[in-house]
């Protein structure tokens, strides 16, 4: 039964990929089908993107409600937008292409991940103070990137608007392809120090006395986080609270910290989430609400009883 819980995830994702493909398509494989398979490789890119960084990212900090997302990251990425659009109009996306949008987000997000590790996280911190911390970042950031918008044009406002909601349209075939590229070379590379984040997982202290060279990893894996944000957060936009969701359902699908089955699972379960989103918006509310809009609605809920059940517990 509990092998059987570990891999339902799995077992329910194909189901949920031929309903996103062929429901309502009339099997066009001309038009309908090819754009839902460009959608569906965005959501399986930004989904164990999403997963991965949100599992990392509470393990290195050694606290269970942040999340990527919390600490500011995506709200640097829509920073950026808005400085970009600021400063060169509409023109800037096609000046600076997919590509290289994507490597100066990167760029900007690992200098602040560089920041975070600098001066907030180098020695861990309560989890109270790091929730309130990240809000207070996220918020700043947040007001940085309205007084920018002031001065924008109704047109370039109406584009930054587009860059603040998650959607699977915007990605662009060259971009998944070298989005899905970085994904394969982190993922490939970063398998060897899972055993290591195990041991993270048990506290720094603990991961130095047992031979872990903590402070160099979790400096690694800010630098693996800042990338896996900057890939789905340029993708699909801001997922705000879903990380939490993902990651708190992980750990009770797989009653387990090991990251070799916590990653794989949490994959599956946002992949799973952002499909059954995609299915609702375009078959339920034919398109009248955004997959942001559902996902942020029921992950803030989570959130919100997350917090809760843990004051009771205080």
């Amino acid at each position: 039964m509990r092998a059987l819980s570990r891999h339902a995830p799995w077992l329910v994702l194909p189901a949920l990929a031929l309903v996103f493909l062929l429901l309502g398509s009339g099997f066009d494989f001309g038009y309908i089908i090819p754009r839902r398979l460009a959608r569906l490789a965005a959501i399986v890119i930004g989904g164990v993107c999403v997963a991965w960084s949100s599992i990392v990212f509470q393990t290195i900090t050694g606290n269970r409600i942040l999340t990527p997302a919390v600490m500011g990251y995506e709200a640097v990425y829509l920073l950026l937008q808005a400085a970009l659009i600021l400063a060169a109009g509409t023109h800037s996306l096609a000046l600076l292409g997919a590509g290289g949008n994507f490597a100066l987000s990167m760029t900007l997000m690992l200098a602040y991940s560089w920041a975070l590790h600098r001066w907030l996280f180098r020695k861990g911190g309560n989890a109270v103070h790091g929730l309130l911390l990240g809000l207070v970042l996220t918020m700043v950031i947040g007001t940085f990137t309205q007084f920018v918008q002031l001065w924008t044009s109704p047109g370039e406002f109406s584009l930054l608007l587009g860059f603040g909601q998650a959607s699977f349209d915007r990605a662009q075939p060259m971009q998944l392809a070298l989005s899905g590229v970085v994904l394969a070379v982190l993922a490939l590379s970063s398998r060897a120090s899972l055993p290591a984040l195990d041991v993270l997982a048990l506290g720094r202290e603990q991961a130095m006395s047992l031979g872990v060279d903590a402070h160099a990893l979790v400096r690694r894996q800010f630098a693996l986080v800042a990338v896996l944000v900057a890939v789905s957060t340029s993708l699909l936009g801001p997922t705000a609270f879903m990380g939490i969701f993902v990651a708190n359902a992980t750990y009770a699908v797989t009653r387990s910290f090991r990251h070799r089955r916590t990653l794989p699972a949490a994959s599956a379960i946002a992949i799973g989430l952002f499909l059954l989103a995609q299915i609702a918006v375009e078959h339920i509310f034919n398109y009248r609400t955004t997959v942001g809009i559902l996902v942020n609605l029921a992950c803030g809920a989570w959130f919100l009883a997350l917090m809760l059940r843990t004051r009771a517990h205080a």
